[in-house]
């Protein structure tokens, strides 16, 4: 069957934004912050493909640097009363479905994920409708309106579990957005699988004999990819998982230096846990007007400490779903949530 391709255009992606501070200008924006978030009884909540100053800033102040799902349970259980989630939209909007009753605010509502983009609630229902016979299972990287329509909701540390949960009781699958994350379980699972034409503008950008010839530059180099790179990529690694599994692999696994296929952002806690490692970005391709996002997601580096000090003192970019959508979308999380504790 031929899907369109929901994979965005160049046009379609921002230019990176990268503030330019000093050291002075930092501390003190950071000192300012942590005052805030202690008036306004508020905790912060990073991506690890945010600022490096900002994943600072949530360890240093008591709140939480995770991938998405853990940055949303630990705002749940968090006795704050504000979560200022520094991420992309979706990451909000989870926060927001898992604490209904708390304010969730970003430092902007500009940052948006390509996946999240590529599935149009729209067509996404007519695809399912299309499909009823399928159960339904939505990548995180999705908008609280996909998710309220699935069965299930996945993250890439546990789709491959409840893929093969699904396959053995028989169901055919209905997967979105992501086509190089599901292609990935399909071949691990060898489930029924219908994909969504979706990607990821950063890792679609790595390339395979890029990849190879860096290789042989660094023979002994251990390679680390997400699984949202394309299936030339991921049958390279030397280990493919979540952020949360290349950091544990880079701490296991025994070489001394690492090529890693994910957003460079992910490099501060990589170089954090493992100062006496090297982490070499792997070969995208490259800055130039091929390149649309060059191993960083324009929209995680929205997320600044200026626009984050403003969201605190104004209380704007706050995240708002509604109840009836957000309870629904809570199924299919908490069917995740129990299977992972099950």
């Amino acid at each position: 069957m031929n899907l369109p391709d929901y994979t965005l255009e160049p046009e379609q992606v921002p230019l990176q934004e990268e503030p330019a501070r000093s050291s002075a200008e930092r501390d003190a924006l950071k000192a300012e912050i942590k005052s805030l978030l202690a008036e306004k009884n508020a905790v912060l909540v990073a991506h690890y493909y945010v600022d490096p100053d900002i994943q600072d800033l949530a360890a240093e102040s008591g709140g939480f640097v995770s991938d998405s799902l853990e940055m949303a349970r630990f705002g749940r259980d968090h006795e704050a009363d504000t979560l200022i989630v520094a991420g992309v939209r979706f990451m909000g909007e989870t926060a927001k479905i898992l604490s209904p009753e708390k304010t969730v605010l970003m430092p902007t509502l500009k940052a948006e994920c390509s996946l999240d983009l590529g599935c149009p609630p729209d067509q996404f229902k007519a695809f399912c409708d299309e499909h009823s016979d399928r159960t339904v299972v939505v990548y995180a990287n999705t908008s609280v309106q996909v998710k309220a329509m699935s069965d299930w909701v996945v993250t890439s540390s546990c789709a491959l579990d409840i893929v093969n949960h699904l396959k053995d009781r028989g169901e055919k699958i209905l997967w979105a957005p992501d086509k190089h994350l599901g292609h990935y379980i399909q071949t691990n699972t060898d489930a029924d699988m219908l994909l969504w034409q979706g990607a990821c503008v950063v890792h679609e950008e790595f390339k395979a004999k890029a990849l190879l010839d860096l290789k042989k530059v660094y023979p002994d180099a251990g390679v680390l990819v997400h699984p949202e790179s394309p299936a030339a990529v991921v049958a390279i690694a030397d280990r493919v998982g979540s952020t949360s599994a290349i950091i544990k692999a880079a701490a296991e696994l025994p070489n001394d230096t690492f090529i890693v296929g994910t957003d460079r952002g992910i490099f501060h806690q990589l170089r954090r846990q493992n100062p006496n490692k090297r982490f070499i970005e792997a070969p995208t391709a490259g800055d130039g007007a091929t390149c649309r996002s060059c191993a960083h997601c324009p929209w995680m580096a929205m997320n600044a400490l200026e626009n984050m000090a403003s969201t605190l003192l104004s209380g704007d970019n706050e995240i708002f779903v509604d109840p009836a959508i957000g309870e629904r979308a809570m199924l299919p999380l908490e069917r995740m949530l129990a299977f992972q504790t099950g």
